[in-house]
């Protein structure tokens, strides 16, 4: 991985519509880029996936998980988590139902 590899961005089949259709985005990234900027960056690009994502308050949804390199958001620093350049965003939306 080099300064320049850009994040890849995974998102599972019920988030996919809200990204034009796409699967996989590729983000750029730099020193001391944060998961919340990373956020930030999806919500001028695609409005409704960033609404789903997060509330009204910049909130990750309590419903959704983010992973960067299989690392879990929530146990890292949220929002505040550096995300380097080249790395993997998973982000995945709790299944409930019975």
């Amino acid at each position: 991985m080099t300064a320049t590899d850009p994040v890849r961005l995974v998102l599972p089949a019920a988030l996919s519509a809200a990204a034009g259709g796409q699967r996989e985005l590729a983000r750029t990234s730099g020193p001391g880029h944060t998961a919340a900027d990373l956020l930030d960056g999806l919500a001028a690009d695609y409005p409704r996936l960033e609404r789903r994502i997060r509330d009204e308050a910049g909130r990750l949804r309590r419903y959704v998980n983010v992973y960067i390199n299989g690392e879990e958001l929530r146990s890292l620093d949220g929002l505040a988590s550096s995300v380097p350049p080249g790395c993997e965003v998973l982000v995945l939306q709790s299944v409930a139902g019975g």
